[in-house]
């Protein structure tokens, strides 16, 4: 292990911090996960082990403390056309926590040697279970009737998607039997691979990007708008948990045989176990056979089966004692390598990508992969024509991770890394601190500048009704080289194009039209700045409140902003002193685009005008809600307690920590109750705060 001293391990920390919120959000909220699921654990691991060894440095809102939340997103921000923004947020009766998880069946002997001992003595089996990989939902019956289903959410609010539960064909909505009069019985949404195939090649031909995976897609229609569509995506339900709470069965296996007898859908893979070396067998049959399966599943799942049992184990803040996931590793496959492609991303940066022979893994047909850059080439020591090992680690996109050495024909040629871009020929440059190679003509390759078009219209940006194919076209007639150009389009012009209609243009460009209404931190997200992602635009944008503040900052203000370090703060910097950069902004200012705040919508009061505020601890409101309550009375949500802070808000739970330094700083501590108090009468409460949008 890497020793690191305690500045060292507070910037990983942070870092860390900021990767898995993005990547949750990615995974949970936007259904488009841009790493593996196996990646993302490492990152997990690595956090919740720095935080054991840095205690200082904890805090109760880490992602090692809180549960992944698919809680609607801002209109645009998902990856699916039709979903619906809006979802009513409900409680959950009883917290929905994820699950602890690892890939080492060692890990599994010492949760079994835990229970073990804390359980002393007691008998007690376990129930071993696939781990379905789709999206979490609760139903709530009352007298046999469906009433209520809610997303896991933040795991104690979920949306309410009750009308499009109900359209999935395997959850009834009356029971038959002996059942109780209300319980929740929890699982999963599952799309499988038959009906994920057919979803995608309907996407591809309406030119929308298709979804990375059976969960991805599974999720984004358990959201549409239109609960009808729901009812043709061909998703299923499985059912595999009674809150221990909700009824008086004496096992969960004993719960879920009387969930079966009352028409409930809950899975047959299901096995009772009664030791480590049962749950061994288990694990080891399901990773051969579960290529098999008409559906995706990327581990077991092993509980203690007897509910006295479970409650004697408890809960941690995140994950319950008596319950653990184990995942299986990436599935591999073995394929021969036909050519190497060179692709020119939006910024420049050069991506090899293996064109393979055919072959199937984690239910879908891969023929291409990633080779990432040119130091993984030379990693691996790849050949034309060799046989690769291909994984999908999570089902994501597939990575060649080796070569089968005992297959390399005789003389086979290293490939030569391109040393001028494939698109327009310009010699590549790289800097020290990068791995990728670039092409440095931004305005003349055209890849980047389509590249840039279609970041610029994609729907988590201005959501503009356009895909690759519209890009190409309208580039290769020269009616767009930069996104001001979209503006200046017309009916004519869109309707010369091939496959063009009067209705598909006017669609379009009502989607323009509808364009400059997108709120200010999603433009400056458009314009396409190098390392500033929508975290980063949306925390750039509430900062200085203006682009013509942003081109006016220096470094050592960009770099006051949260999260924004050197690289992304010099190349902000040099972007606001592009004079081609500012030309464009010019333009797009001139067609109507958003680039400023909308101060006069959010400003309630000036209660706390000059204040920094930390806040600590879970809220009746969500801690983003809570932040912007405070900025729109004037204040400033800190990150840390500092002397400048003026006071600590503190919900159930604050960090201990944090109490610490107010304590010994002088910093006062006040309630949520307190602090509502010093807002202005009719500015109190979570139902002004739904209608905030700083934006």
């Amino acid at each position: 292990m890497q020793f690191m001293d305690r500045t060292e391990a507070k910037n990983r920390i942070e870092e860390l911090r900021r990767t898995l919120e993005e990547n949750s959000r990615r995974y949970y909220v936007d259904n488009a996960p841009v790493i593996s699921d196996f990646e993302f654990d490492s990152l997990m691991h690595e956090l919740e082990r720095l935080e054991a060894e840095y205690p200082e440095f904890d805090a109760p809102d880490s992602p090692t403390h809180k549960v992944g939340s698919d809680l609607d997103a801002p209109a645009g921000g998902n990856a699916e056309p039709l979903a619906r923004t809006g979802f009513v947020q409900r409680p959950h009766r009883y917290p929905m926590l994820s699950l602890g998880n690892t890939y080492s069946i060692s890990e599994i002997e010492d949760f079994t040697a835990r229970a073990e001992k804390t359980l002393d003595g007691a008998r007690f089996s376990y129930s071993c279970e696939l781990k379905f990989d789709g999206t979490a939902i609760c139903l709530t019956y009352r007298g046999g009737r469906l009433v209520q289903a809610l997303t896991r959410g933040d795991g104690v609010y979920g949306d309410d998607v009750t009308e499009n539960a109900m359209r999935i064909g395997n959850i009834p909505r009356q029971l038959h039997g002996d059942y109780p009069a209300e319980f929740e019985i929890r699982g999963e949404i599952l799309m499988p691979y038959e009906a994920f195939d057919a979803l995608n090649r309907e996407r591809e031909d309406n030119e929308d990007p298709p979804f990375a995976n059976p969960r991805n897609a599974a999720s984004g229609s358990l959201k549409l708008a239109d609960p009808e569509e729901v009812a043709h995506r061909g998703l299923i339900c499985t059912l595999y948990h009674i809150p221990a709470e909700s009824v008086t069965f004496g096992s969960h296996w004993e719960a879920l045989d009387a969930a079966a007898s009352w028409g409930l859908p809950v899975s047959d893979k299901r096995r009772l176990c009664h030791g480590i070396s049962e749950i061994r067998e288990y694990i080891d049959y399901w990773d051969r056979q579960r290529k098999f399966l008409p559906f995706a599943t990327d581990g077991i799942v092993i509980k203690i089966n007897e509910l006295d049992c479970q409650r004697t184990l408890g809960y941690t803040a995140k994950f319950p004692r008596w319950a653990v996931a184990f995942k299986f590793k990436a599935e591999q496959a073995c394929t021969r390598l036909l050519s190497i492609d060179y692709q020119v991303g939006r910024t420049g940066a050069i991506t090899p990508v293996a064109n393979l022979e055919p072959v199937q893994l984690s239910g879908t047909v891969v023929r291409r992969a990633t080779l990432n850059n040119a130091d993984v080439m030379a990693g691996l020591d790849i050949r034309d024509g060799d046989w690769v090992f291909v994984e999908k680690g999570g089902e994501i996109i597939p990575k060649i991770t080796g070569v089968d050495m005992s297959r390399r024909e005789a003389g086979a040629q290293r490939p030569e890394f391109p040393s001028v871009c494939p698109d327009c020929g310009t010699p590549l440059v790289r800097s020290e601190d990068e791995a990728r190679w670039f092409c440095p003509n931004g305005d003349g390759c055209p890849m980047q500048i389509k590249g840039r078009l279609l970041h610029f219209m994609s729907r988590r940006a201005m959501d503009i009704l356009a895909g690759e194919v519209t890009v190409e076209q309208l580039y290769d007639r020269g009616l767009a080289r930069r996104p001001s150009d979209l503006y200046s389009l017309n009916k004519w012009q869109l309707t010369s194009l091939d496959g063009w209609k009067d209705r598909s243009a006017q669609r379009f460009l009502d989607s323009l039209e509808a364009s400059k209404k997108v709120p200010f931190e999603r433009v400056l997200f458009a314009m396409g700045i190098r390392y500033v992602g929508e975290a980063t635009a949306k925390g750039i944008a509430r900062h200085f409140g203006s682009i013509d503040a942003i081109a006016a900052a220096g470094m050592e203000e960009l770099l006051k902003v949260d999260d924004v370090g050197e690289v992304i703060a010099a190349s902000v910097y040099d972007f606001m002193r592009d004079p081609v950069q500012l030309e464009e902004i010019s333009r797009l200012k001139a067609a109507g685009l958003r680039f400023s705040a909308e101060s006069p919508r959010t400003a309630m009061s000036a209660a706390l005008e000059g204040r920094t505020i930390v806040i600590s601890g879970t809220f009746s409101i969500s801690r983003e809600a809570m932040k912007e309550l405070i900025a729109a009375h004037g204040g400033k949500a800190g990150s840390s307690v500092s002397g400048k802070t003026a006071f600590l808000l503190a919900g159930s739970k604050p960090g201990p920590e944090k109490l610490k330094q107010c304590e010994k700083l002088g910093v006062p501590v006040i309630s949520e109750e307190e602090f509502m108090k010093m807002l202005p009468s009719g500015n109190q409460g979570a139902g002004d705060v739904t209608e905030l949008s700083l934006f």
